[in-house]
C-alpha cells in the first residue's frame, strides 16, 4: 500500500490536530474561518484542556496546532503550552502577535518544542489591514522583530492567499528572509466569515496559475500545509500529501470541545463528537463520521477528469460552503469545472457556517473603518458566567 493510501484509510491517531482554545480575539478579520471575536463561556477549562493533552500523549500525537480566536489571550495559555511540551506533545500556535513582546519572545526562544506562526495577509500595511484591521500589520511585524531579536529560530509567517496579495508573493518571501522566518501559504476557504467575502477575496483563475508557477519555483522552501493540491491539475503535483486529510490524519477541536473533521468545515455536518462526553480518542477512533470519511471515496463527476489523481477533486470544505456536492469539482477547479457547477447552485441551498462569534456589527465595522485592533492583556480567570461572552471580560484594556 502506498503511503498516501495508508493515510486515506485513516490512522490510529492524527498526525497533528488543530485546537482552537478560544473564540476570543482582539481582531475582526473579514475572512476568519471560525467567525471569532467573542469568548464562549462554555470553553474548556484548564483541567479539561490538560486531560485532552494527556490523551494526545497516550495516542502519541506529534503536535497540536493551536489557534482561535487569539489563543494567547487565555490566561492559562502559557500554562497549557508548558504542560503539552512537558508531556511530549509539541505545540505550534498561530497568533496575530498581540501578546508577543520581548519577554514572551525570550520565553519561546528558550523552548525546543514550540513553533510560532504570525498571521499576515498582506506584505504591505494597506493590503493586510484591509483584511485584518488597522494596525495589525505593525503589530505582526513587531512580534516578528521580537522573535528575531530573542534568537527564536524559524518562526513562520502565515499568509492566507487572496486576490489582493497574490501579486506580493515575492515581497512576502523578502519579509520572511528579513526576519529569518519561513513563509507559509494557505488557501482562503469560504468558511466562517470567509463565506461573506469569498467572491471578493478568492484568487482569480489567472492568479491561481501565478500561484502555482510560484510554488513550483519556490515550493521546497515554502510551507503550504497541503492547501493547494487542487492546483496540481495545472501540471505536476506540488510537494506535500496532496490529499484531503479531514478525519483521516487531521481534525479540529473547538473551544467547547466539539471535534470536527476539518478546521475549515465548522458545521454540524462534520461534527464527530465532543471530548467532554466521549474523550478525544473515542471520537477519533470510533465516530461514525470519521469511519465514513476513511472509506474509499468516489470521484463522482471528477473521476473522468485526467487530473483527478493529482487534485483528488479538491477541498471538501470549499465545495460544501459554496453549495457544491462533495463528490463534485472544487469551486476553484483550475480546469473551469467548478465555475460551471456554481452556475446551477441556488443561494438558498448554500449551507451557513455553524456558530458566529463575531464582535457586534458596529464593532467590526468600526475596526475596519480605522479604529484598529483592541489591545488586550491577559485575563486573570476564565469567564464562567453566561453574561461574560465578550473577549474583554476580565481583561484590562
Amino acid at each position: 500500500m502506498k503511503l498516501v493510501e495508508h493515510f486515506a484509510a485513516g490512522l490510529d491517531a492524527p498526525i497533528c490536530l488543530t485546537w482552537e482554545l478560544t473564540y476570543a480575539c482582539n481582531l475582526a478579520c473579514v475572512h476568519c474561518l471560525s467567525s471569532s471575536g467573542l469568548r464562549d463561556p462554555r470553553e474548556l477549562s484548564t483541567q479539561e484542556c490538560k486531560a485532552v493533552i494527556d490523551e494526545l500523549q497516550r495516542m502519541q500525537v506529534f503536535y497540536v496546532n493551536i489557534g482561535g480566536g487569539e489563543p494567547t489571550v487565555r490566561s492559562d495559555f502559557w500554562e497549557l503550552v508548558d504542560y503539552a511540551t512537558a508531556h511530549q506533545v509539541g505545540v505550534k500556535f498561530s497568533t496575530n502577535g498581540v501578546r508577543i513582546d520581548a519577554a514572551a519572545a525570550a520565553r519561546l526562544a528558550a523552548s525546543d518544542y514550540v513553533d510560532v506562526q504570525i498571521s499576515l495577509d498582506g506584505a504591505t500595511a494597506p493590503v493586510n489591514d484591509a483584511v485584518r484591521g488597522v494596525g495589525s500589520y505593525d503589530m505582526a511585524l513587531a512580534a516578528l522583530g521580537h522573535l528575531a531579536d530573542a534568537g527564536f529560530r524559524d518562526a513562520k509567517i502565515s499568509v492566507v492567499c487572496t486576490r489582493q496579495n497574490i501579486s506580493q508573493l515575492d515581497q512576502f518571501k523578502v519579509l520572511a528572509d528579513r526576519f529569518g522566518a519561513t513563509l507559509r501559504l494557505t488557501r482562503l476557504r469560504p468558511s466562517g466569515r470567509g463565506a461573506d467575502v469569498w467572491d471578493e477575496l478568492h484568487p482569480t483563475m489567472a492568479q491561481q496559475k501565478v500561484l502555482y508557477d510560484w510554488l513550483v519555483a519556490h515550493g521546497e522552501g515554502v510551507l503550504t500545509g497541503d492547501s493547494f493540491f487542487h492546483l496540481s491539475a495545472f501540471g505536476s503535483a506540488l510537494p506535500g500529501l496532496n490529499l484531503c486529510g479531514a478525519g483521516r490524519v487531521v481534525c479540529l477541536i473547538d473551544p467547547v470541545g466539539d471535534v470536527y473533521a476539518c478546521p475549515f468545515a465548522i458545521h454540524e455536518a462534520f461534527l464527530a463528537g465532543n471530548v467532554r462526553t466521549a474523550g478525544f480518542q473515542e471520537v477519533w477512533q470510533h465516530s461514525s463520521l470519521f469511519a465514513s470519511l476513511r472509506e474509499p471515496q468516489s470521484g463522482g463527476t471528477c473521476s473522468s477528469c485526467q487530473h483527478y489523481d493529482s487534485c483528488q477533486g479538491g477541498c471538501m470544505a470549499a465545495k460544501f460552503f459554496t453549495g457544491l456536492p462533495l463528490d463534485g469539482p472544487d469551486p476553484e477547479c483550475v480546469q473551469g469545472y467548478g465555475e460551471l457547477a456554481l452556475v446551477g447552485v441556488a443561494a438558498a441551498s448554500v449551507p451557513a457556517p455553524t456558530g458566529d462569534h463575531s464582535h457586534s456589527e458596529a464593532s467590526a465595522a468600526g475596526m475596519r473603518a480605522g479604529r484598529g485592533p483592541v489591545p488586550l492583556t491577559l485575563s486573570v480567570r476564565r469567564p464562567d458566567k453566561v453574561c461574560e461572552q465578550n473577549p474583554l471580560a476580565g481583561l484590562t484594556v
